[in-house]
């Protein structure tokens, strides 16, 4: 009995070191845990940080994506501007091309009816020449007939004398290459006499009628 509470100190004191070298590890332990549960912190900011630099990845792509659309948008609302100008100026110069086609068409043969009009004034004024004699007589008739034949030929091709004897002066027809007093206030810019007749085709004027005007 002596012998085991002899022995009874030692085993206490084994016993307490064991007890302290536990509780050193365990301090070592929890000590070597606190810089773990410290970097722990900075690593979930970098996860959040990244975690927005993936955020922003996302976003970005779809912003570029709404402006890459956006501009192609206004490529082609400038693309369809551009074909309808394009589609106007077509149609305008489509309805220019029928307009000249036409008048060309319509004033066929201008160019030859206005080279016969001197002929015209020759056969006119031979007419106005007096003659004597048979032969002078029967050379005039002559005459008459071709001119005849020659304002018919003009008629029927759209080619007519211009109205100028008594009408009231009309710049647009009338030549005007002298002007005379007027007896009154109504003969006043009238035509009183005609010096050489004019001629239209249709609605054109081949050439004026020299006239002399009362003012």
């Amino acid at each position: 009995m002596a012998k085991d509470e002899a022995n009874n100190p030692a085993d206490s004191a084994q016993a307490d070191e064991t007890d302290a070298t536990k509780a050193d590890q365990t301090k070592a332990a929890e000590t070597k845990q606190d810089p773990k549960s410290d970097t722990t912190e900075p690593a979930s900011d970098d996860q959040a940080a990244k975690a927005d630099d993936q955020d922003a990845k996302t976003v970005d792509p779809l912003q570029e994506a709404q402006r890459k659309i956006a501009d192609l948008q206004k490529q082609v609302a400038d693309l369809n501007d551009r074909n309808l100008r394009s589609q106007a100026e077509i149609q305008n110069i489509q309805a220019r091309n029928k307009k000249d086609q036409a008048a060309l068409i319509k004033y066929d043969g201008q160019q030859l009816a206005h080279d016969v009009l001197p002929a015209l004034d020759n056969l006119e004024r031979a007419l106005q020449t007096q003659v004597e004699g048979e032969q002078g007589e029967s050379l005039k008739k002559g005459i008459e007939m071709v001119q005849k034949h020659l304002l018919d030929a003009l008629t029927k091709n759209g080619v007519t004398e211009i109205k100028a004897d008594g009408e009231k002066f009309d710049p647009n027809i009338h030549q005007a290459v002298q002007t005379v007093p007027a007896e009154d206030d109504d003969h006043k810019d009238h035509v009183v006499q005609v010096l050489q007749k004019g001629y239209q085709l249709k609605d054109r004027v081949l050439r004026p009628a020299m006239v002399v005007v009362s003012q």
